[in-house]
């Protein structure tokens, strides 16, 4: 069952009587298991007895993606068009433009059901693909555990005030989504529109991949990381390893850069080839006697051991206090976001004298005074990804080190949507505004920073032994810098 606070009608028309099949255009949640979406066009189709077509639209030139992200997208698409294939569903993957594909994919669809994306253009894409398609489009809500619009119609002020709202309605939704067969098989079905580039890379190797990025002509200046593959079978294997070695530290030991230790959901959770209930369901699977097969509810939150329940917290209430903010905040992604007390302590100190400064270029060679910034810059640049704590140190230091807060913020969003595997992301977007004050409270006044919170490398050492991430950085970095040599696939 889709709950109904999952749907949104996003065009009240009738359905197209001669239409052959119901199209889901997939963007957001880009998976099959436990994808709404998904279920809900396998539901619809087998109501109108048509059959059920999944588009998947590739565009080369998304804002701020290259090479780094597509292949991991690519890699995730490979293992859906596998699963769907598995269930007697078509997927078509083609090139162009969103808006322009699906319409003309939808002229003979009965139906349109689409997922649900946050950010501007995925919302720009939604509302000007409801004024050119004639059918009805369906949006389904998938890549949260309690719908947005359900937990608050306004924008929360801090993880206090969106947990309430959130743990009372976990009862009501955290809850795996179950597969529905399809009457009507369609893949020997077409959709119009065949003259575009298509991909099947259901069978394409990781070499055949690489050589479509370069037909695609994607931005190649970011290479793909090698330590992590796309993909929900591949995101399971990776929870599976994290519950029996590293959750039951999780409590203690997540903010510690050396141990390493966290999740690693952030990636696969950021192209939506897992959903955030698969993954709360199976941490507390692995703490409990219940079992996910048992067809009985799951545990309340409160009843999980303290690591399991300090996973959730970062998995479901900041995750989803972030998609609460991207939703509400249309400055999202500038210093515009920000709540009053921060702007203004920020312009009483815009004219501080900085101690060093570094341009963007320094920065992002990390060739700072600072051997842990530099660290957590390398581990930005080789893995896609860095330590949470060390995201938040990175942050608060470039606004100490840049001239002005909006060059700060400037900066930290260049780095993070270029090299990330999960940048251009609510929780992205969110985490940089948190640098400058969003969702925390005024601290002690100092120099530059002003009221914001503040972090320094004492603070590092006290708490961790950070030589070691450092360490471990610096090898990796070393394999790295000696495989960054010129692709011939791309």
């Amino acid at each position: 069952m889709i709950h109904p606070e999952r749907i949104k009608n996003r065009g009240a028309r009738n359905k197209n009587s001669n239409g052959t099949y119901v199209l889901y255009w997939m963007q957001q949640s880009q998976r099959v298991l436990d994808n709404h979406a998904l279920e809900y066009g396998c539901v619809q189709a087998n109501e109108l007895n048509v059959p059920l077509l999944v588009l998947f639209v590739v565009t080369p030139d998304f804002p701020e993606a290259n090479s780094r992200h597509y292949m991991f997208m690519l890699q995730g698409l490979r293992h859906t068009a596998r699963q769907l294939s598995e269930r007697g569903i078509g997927m078509t993957i083609r090139i162009g433009d969103p808006v322009l594909t699906v319409s003309a994919a939808a002229e003979e669809a009965k139906l349109v059901v689409t997922d649900r994306g946050y950010l501007r253009i995925q919302r720009q894409w939604r509302d000007t693909l409801s004024r050119h398609v004639d059918c009805p489009i369906i949006e389904i809500e998938s890549d949260v555990v309690v719908p947005v619009e359900t937990v608050s119609e306004k924008e929360q002020y801090s993880a206090a005030t969106i947990r309430p709202r959130i743990h009372r309605n976990l009862a009501a939704f955290l809850h795996p989504v179950s597969p529905v067969p399809v009457r009507s098989p369609s893949m020997n079905t077409i959709l119009p529109g065949s003259d575009q580039l298509e991909l099947d890379i259901r069978f394409m190797e990781d070499t055949d991949l690489r050589n479509r990025l370069q037909q695609l002509k994607v931005d190649r200046e970011v290479s793909p990381v090698e330590w992590i593959s796309g993909g929900t079978g591949e995101a399971l294997k990776i929870l599976k390893y994290f519950l029996t070695t590293h959750l039951s530290s999780f409590h203690d030991k997540r903010n510690d850069p050396a141990g390493d230790l966290l999740s690693n959901m952030s990636p696969f959770l950021h192209f939506g080839q897992l959903s955030p209930i698969t993954i709360a369901l199976h941490v507390m699977e692995s703490c409990s006697r219940w079992k996910l097969d048992s067809g009985t509810p799951p545990p309340p939150l409160e009843s999980m051991p303290p690591s399991a329940g300090a996973y959730l917290e970062e998995l479901i209430v900041r995750r989803e206090l972030s998609m609460n903010f991207v939703n509400y905040n249309s400055q999202y992604d500038s210093l515009g976001c920000l709540n009053d007390w921060a702007k203004k302590t920020i312009r009483a100190h815009a004219r501080d004298e900085r101690p060093v400064y570094y341009p963007l270029e320094q920065l992002e060679a990390a060739n700072t005074h600072d051997e842990y910034w530099n660290a957590a810059q390398k581990e930005m640049v080789c893995r896609g990804k860095m330590h949470g704590y060390m995201r938040m140190y990175w942050g608060k230091k470039i606004i100490e080190w840049s001239g002005s807060a909006e060059e700060a913020h400037a900066a930290m969003v260049y780095l993070n949507n270029k090299y990330f595997l999960d940048g251009r992301d609510a929780n992205g977007y969110t985490g940089i505004a948190w640098c400058f004050g969003k969702h925390d409270r005024a601290w002690k006044e100092r120099e530059i920073f002003g009221k914001l919170r503040y972090m320094n490398a004492r603070g590092l050492e006290r708490k961790f032994q950070i030589e070691e991430y450092v360490n471990r950085i610096s090898r990796e970095w070393k394999n790295f810098s000696a495989a960054a040599v010129p692709d011939p696939a791309l």
